[in-house]
């Protein structure tokens, strides 16, 4: 939406890549996001691309259980589509993240983190849904369904963001303070934020910072 309004439709495109993973009212409501604000997508599944990855690592993965590497690879090779396109056809990379998935480390590097400028880089996570609520006050151009549904990577059957991270709106408040405000974690617990929740989101952050 910010693209669409800042640099005009006809200058805006889109790759929808869902894979095995992604679910039907994800799909759709990114064609309904898409055809709302009249830009031009193409979507290009990713399954057979994971999939031959799969088979070419097995000889090195055979004897271990599917973890955090085969959620990756689905995040890299969508890095590589849109890289591709932003090197043949001269377009800059609008990455997705925002400051609370980067401050956790909630991302993939050489995946979602490519791009040449992070358009919501500067605000959290519930400042986005804020953001999102407030373009759709008049029309409903973000389908409501993307708002109000739980988030998640779709990475792996049933997963959601809280599966890794804390629910949003709390760990926003400790990010805030910490980063923002330089609280330590001895003002957070003064402050009421559970002592095991502060000394969690806090090494998030310290062992995150390379990222």
């Amino acid at each position: 939406v910010l693209a669409q309004r800042a640099l005009g439709k006809e200058n805006v495109h889109v790759l929808l890549m869902p894979s095995q993973y992604s679910s039907d009212h994800s799909i759709n409501d990114a064609k309904a996001l898409a055809e709302n604000l009249g830009i031009k997508y193409d979507v290009v599944a990713i399954k057979e691309m994971y999939d031959s990855f799969d088979k070419n690592l097995q000889p090195f993965f055979k004897e271990t259980a599917p973890d955090v590497t085969e959620e990756n690879i689905q995040a890299r090779i969508r890095g590589v589509l849109l890289m591709a396109l932003s090197n043949k056809f001269k377009y800059v990379l609008l990455n997705t993240s925002n400051k609370s998935e980067v401050a956790v480390g909630y991302g993939t590097l050489y995946g979602d983190m490519c791009g040449g400028i992070a358009v919501l880089g500067d605000i959290y996570k519930t400042q986005i849904y804020e953001l999102a609520r407030y373009i759709n006050k008049d029309s409903e151009v973000i389908p409501v369904n993307s708002i109000s549904k739980p988030p998640s990577a779709e990475l792996r059957p049933g997963q959601k963001d809280s599966d890794s991270l804390p629910e949003y709106d709390v760990l926003d408040k400790i990010l805030y303070e910490y980063i923002e405000l330089r609280k330590g974690p001895k003002e957070l617990m003064n402050m009421g934020f559970d002592a095991a929740l502060v000394a969690r989101v806090l090494r998030l952050v310290n062992i995150n910072e390379y990222k």
